[in-house]
């Protein structure tokens, strides 16, 4: 595409950004037959790599793509305290994939392209206003027209600003690093104490390599360098150091007239885990149904649109408001009372409980089991006990008073 200031034509569809979220609506909307534009800042896709690359079974699925991607294969995860003996928890079956995010990346968006998509790279998306995309880039200044905006761009959406949303909850920041490490294989390492406000990781990537990496609000790159240095030794490559920000707590709106916000442009990261290909991509088939939908109406205003939000919530909204509420506690908890809770987590049918009821993607059947096995009342007293009686309101409006 060719540009200077005028929009070269109406678009049913202009999707923003050609992440996993933004890939997955572009190809929907395309098979639905919706002419459909998918606009990248970036001169190649999958790049920079802001992602820690762990992807539950369910997250991979979801995404529709090859094994390709797939860099190694996990079964479970250990929890380190800051002293004493680890959490260890080991499905024996593959749980979750270390993967490529850009060769990821690049299989998305190639099937939105077959698909009918149009891709516009190098072309930065600033503004939305009135049925046109404002953009500048490599094709000059392109106004773009479009009956619905997916906007898929990110944390810091530049849509979401432009059109005077508010910010989700909380914005992490990460470092990651990529290193030679020899590790168990299939293992995930999670170190609460290596961030206050979240927690570092060690993911296996086979090849004798690993990720190594943590999110918090502040001092990153002080805890960061702290926390590699225990696995770093002179003789070790460190390669592939990624920088990024992670949304928490969804925007209190994630539509407007002829916009949805998906992804992390709506704040729908997992405040479990970090993760967001999941939620994103769930987050961009609803908004490319209600985009069908709309275009076939002619309707294209909030109260149109407004059926997004609710698909979603309805979807996994649930699983969110818990995660957020399982973070707060998190955030709430001293060191010692981390290292209390994982100990009393080690007692073997809590461990059973953890292993057949665990979920990356949906938290609150675990809650509900926990919540339900004796064991878990040895944490009684402690900010998280305080934090589960909590999450009755938000996991089953029917489950009874906790005691």
């Amino acid at each position: 595409m060719s540009c200077m200031t005028e929009y070269k034509m109406m678009y049913d569809v202009a999707v923003v950004g050609a992440g996993p979220s933004g890939s997955t609506a572009a190809r929907c909307c395309a098979e639905a037959g919706l002419s459909t534009i998918l606009i990248e800042e970036h001169a190649a896709i999958g790049y920079p790599i802001q992602c820690a690359g762990l992807l539950s079974s369910a997250a991979f699925e979801s995404c529709g793509v090859t094994r390709r991607c797939i860099q190694h294969t996990l079964t479970g995860a250990t929890v380190y305290p800051s002293a004493g003996e680890p959490l260890c928890l080991d499905a024996g079956v593959p749980k979750a994939f270390a993967v490529d995010r850009g060769m990821l990346d690049r299989e998305m968006t190639a099937m939105a392209v077959s698909a009918g998509a149009e891709l516009m790279l190098k072309q930065y998306a600033r503004s939305f206003h009135q049925g046109v995309l404002d953009t500048i880039g490599a094709s000059g200044a392109c106004r773009i027209g479009a009956k619905i905006v997916i906007a898929a761009d990110g944390v810091r959406s530049p849509i979401a600003r432009s059109l005077g949303l508010d910010s989700p909850i909380q914005i992490l920041s990460g470092i990651q690093a990529d290193i030679r490490h020899a590790s168990n294989e299939g293992i995930v390492e999670i170190y609460p104490h290596a961030s206050p406000d979240f927690f570092g990781w060690l993911i296996p990537i086979g090849g004798g390599r690993a990720r190594i990496g943590l999110l918090g609000r502040d001092r990153v790159r002080e805890r960061f360098v702290a926390f590699l240095h225990r696995f770093y030794r002179r003789h070790n490559t460190l390669t592939a150091i990624v920088t990024g920000a992670l949304p928490l707590g969804a925007r209190e709106r994630t539509y407007a007239d002829r916009v949805m916000l998906v992804g992390d442009a709506a704040g729908l990261a997992k405040p479990t885990s970090g993760g967001g290909v999941y939620t994103g991509v769930r987050s961009a088939m609803h908004a490319a149904d209600v985009a069908v939908r709309c275009c076939e109406l002619d309707r294209f205003d909030a109260s149109s649109l407004e059926i997004y939000e609710k698909r979603w919530k309805d979807d996994f909204g649930r699983e969110l408001k818990l995660g957020m509420q399982l973070l707060e506690v998190r955030q709430s908890l001293r060191e010692e009372e981390i290292d209390r809770a994982i100990s009393v987590l080690k007692e073997p049918e809590l461990v059973r409980a953890i292993l057949e009821a665990g979920d990356m993607d949906r938290p609150s059947r675990l809650i509900l089991t926990l919540m339900r096995h004796p064991g878990i009342y040895q944490l009684a007293g402690l900010a998280f006990m305080s934090g589960l009686r909590r999450f009755t309101d938000v996991l089953s409006p029917g489950f009874g008073r906790f005691p």
